[in-house]
Parts: C-alpha cells; structure tokens; sequence
C-alpha cells in the first residue's frame, strides 16, 4: 500500500515531554516518574505501561462536589512511549516553576505526577458559568499539557499593560496574578444571558505573568436552545458548565 497517510510517523526525540503533532502528546516513560492523565484519553502506546486509576481522597472529592472543579486522572507508570489526546484538541506542554499555573480542570490533559493541585476561589460575586468561581492550582515544578479548541492566544501582563478577557475563552493564566471578575454590561442587564451585545462576564488581570486565551467559548451561539432559566441565564448546572465540559457543541 502507499499512501501520504504513511508519512505520519512517530516523532524521534530525546525529549521526554514532546509533540507527536499539534493535537497529540507523546511522553516517554523510563521507570522513574509517573504521569497523571485525564482518564480515557491515552491512544496508543509502546512498552511495558501500566495505568492505574488515581484514588482521590475524601477531601478531595467533597471539594469537587462543592466547587464543580477536580480531575478524574489515571497514573501512567513503566518504560515506554505513551500517546495522549482528547477530541482533537490542540495541545500545549507548560513548564511550571515557582510561578504556579491556575486552570480550569477541563482543560488538563496530563502532568507530571511531582506536581501538586487545589482547587482555589476566584472571587465574585455571582455564580457564573464558564470560568466560573473555582480554578485549579497547579503548584511545583514539572510540565504539565494543556488542551485548547484552536491555537490559543498568550497574552503579557504586566504593571503598567493588564489584560482583560472573556470569562469563556479564559484557559490558564500565572498563579501570581492578581484576577477580578466582573461584568461588562451596565448593572441592570447582568443576569439577562451575555447582555445585549453578546458580551458580558471577563476576568481582568493585573500584576506580572500570562494568560492563555482560547479562540472559542464554553457558552454556546446567542440564539443556542439550552434547556432550564438557567441555563439561558448561562447559570448553574443547567448552564454550559454544567452540560459541556467539554467544551463542544453539537
């Protein structure tokens, strides 16, 4: 057989963390350091690999009820090459330092297993979807893969250039960044869904760092027939944070 397709090859690299392609991730494992991944999205691999399912603690999983936020991960141990990918997504390594890296849950493909996470508040004072209320923290040092719809855009924040961005694009951003969440439209037209101009929660950043924004939005067209007030509100459970954590619309 001969086809074009045959020229997709695997990816030679010394590189433990890399890119097979722009929506693939290849790690090599050597028996040392494991490997958190979201659960299910492994597709190929080579070697003597285990996965395992990570157990979370009680406290963890009352905090995911509480705050909607956590990761369902597998731990990925042994010798050899795993490949890692989910919906398609265009996927991005981070190397996280001192800094800290906070993201929202959904958007974690896999990281290193040194790395330690939370849940934090970010404050407002309404309970939104999108963004939402609750972040992940990721804290240490090692790489972590993040996922985006499309290739994102990093944006610089420093003290005299602060960045405002839309709460449903918002992907990742320095732990060390001071953050609010407010509403664009004018006080009266808060809770009418995105206001009248299709544009309504942000998170505005000030301080020193980056922030990830993706070309896409976790609440569907204006005019999307979602079911519930709240969920045209874009509230709650009934609001796409409740319904699309996968940040696709179908």
């Amino acid at each position: 057989m001969q086809s074009p397709i045959f020229g997709h090859n695997e990816q030679q690299t010394r590189e433990r963390w890399s890119l097979q392609n722009e929506q693939m991730l290849r790690v090599a494992l050597t028996g040392h350091d494991d490997v958190l991944a979201r659960k299910g999205t492994m597709v190929a691999y080579q070697g003597m690999v285990e996965f395992d399912a990570e157990v979370q603690s009680s406290g963890r999983r009352r905090e995911r009820a509480r705050t909607g936020e956590g990761l369902d991960l597998m731990r990925c141990h042994g010798q050899g090459t795993v490949y890692f990918a989910n919906l398609a997504q265009h996927v991005h390594v981070v190397d996280v330092d001192h800094d800290g890296l906070t993201v929202a849950s959904g958007y974690v493909l896999a990281m290193d297993s040194s790395l330690h996470h939370e849940v934090i508040a970010v404050d407002s004072l309404y309970g939104i979807s999108g963004s939402g209320k609750y972040q992940l923290n990721i804290t240490g040092r090692g790489k972590v893969a993040l996922t985006t719809s499309g290739m994102p855009l990093m944006m610089h924040v420093t003290p005299d250039t602060y960045v405002n961005c839309d709460a449903d694009a918002i992907v990742a951003w320095s732990t060390g960044l001071r953050v609010q969440m407010q509403a664009q439209t004018h006080s009266s037209g808060v809770w009418r869904r995105r206001g009248n101009t299709g544009e309504g929660w942000e998170l505005s950043f000030m301080g020193q760092g980056y922030v990830l924004v993706q070309p896409s939005e976790l609440l569907p067209p204006q005019n999307a027939a979602i079911s519930g007030l709240a969920g045209q509100y874009g509230m709650g459970q009934q609001g796409a944070r409740g319904q699309n954590q996968g940040n696709v619309w179908s």
